[in-house]
């Protein structure tokens, strides 16, 4: 016989708008007794659920990683219960007729056994600096691809920036793109007024640089739209960082201060 390691413990079947919560009792005798009940996803009634949970001297929770569905739960609950988030492959009730109040019940069973592999959860502020990183992240790749299809567009307009500057969104480049951009029928002959102070390029390299044919008026326009698009992505990934950086101090803080409570308890 299998030992059981919660004697009070709540298996979870998470929906989008649902939830399924079933306690299981396991008395001095080794009977288990299920008390089942539903729950909306609704901040109110996960709430309700809690002080439910609370009612049963439940503290114990296992709950199924359905897609994004379990985090406004887990936040609601972490507070007060000790949660086990598990992937489905290790909660997958077997085959048969299957229902919401069964599957939560068979969590309840394989969890009050210890049988079931939890995933690691950081606390709230870490999950909150890694949502900011994520996103930081995506917004760097974004940007990394708008300005690759930019470069595809002067490519195919035979200007020729990335042969003569080490970066075709600096300054000087930026300002000849500009140029470009607003007058495409006008040849630039003069390029002395975009000078660097760093521009290594030669006057007449420059002019034979941008010296190409724009045929296509959608290239243009692409540019244009792609330039709007990466200083949005820029502006977005400087809030993001000033907001990320804040969190790290606070989780540096935070760990500076354990550090000093451990170590006086150890004098």
């Amino acid at each position: 016989m299998l030992r059981i390691v919660y004697p009070i413990c709540c298996g979870m079947d998470v929906h989008k708008s649902f939830l399924v919560a079933c306690i299981a009792s396991t008395n001095a005798q080794g009977v288990t007794t299920y008390t089942s009940k539903r729950f909306s996803t609704f901040t109110c009634d996960l709430r309700r659920c809690a002080s439910w949970l609370a009612a049963h001297d439940c503290k114990d929770v296992c709950m199924e990683s359905t897609g994004k569905y379990w985090i406004p739960i887990y936040n609601i609950l972490e507070s007060s219960c000790s949660i086990v988030l598990a992937h489905s492959k290790y909660v997958k009730a077997i085959r048969g007729k299957k229902t919401d109040k069964k599957d939560a019940k068979w969590i309840a069973d394989i969890f009050k056994h210890d049988l079931v592999s939890g995933s690691f959860i950081p606390p709230a502020d870490i999950r909150q600096l890694r949502d900011l990183v994520r996103y930081y992240r995506k917004l760097t790749n974004i940007t990394t691809g708008e300005k690759n299809r930019v470069q595809n567009c002067l490519t195919v307009s035979n200007i020729k920036l990335d042969d003569v500057f080490s970066d075709v969104f600096g300054k000087a480049a930026t300002a000849i793109t500009t140029r470009l951009l607003e007058n495409p029928s006008e040849r630039i002959t003069d390029v002395s007024g975009f000078r660097t102070r760093g521009m290594k390029a030669t006057d007449e390299e420059v002019l034979a640089a941008v010296d190409g044919e724009c045929r296509c008026s959608f290239s243009a326009h692409c540019v244009r739209s792609v330039r709007k698009a990466i200083r949005k992505s820029a502006d977005a990934m400087k809030i993001q960082k000033t907001q990320g950086s804040q969190k790290s101090n606070h989780c540096h803080c935070r760990n500076a201060v354990d550090r000093h409570l451990q170590h006086s308890e150890e004098e």
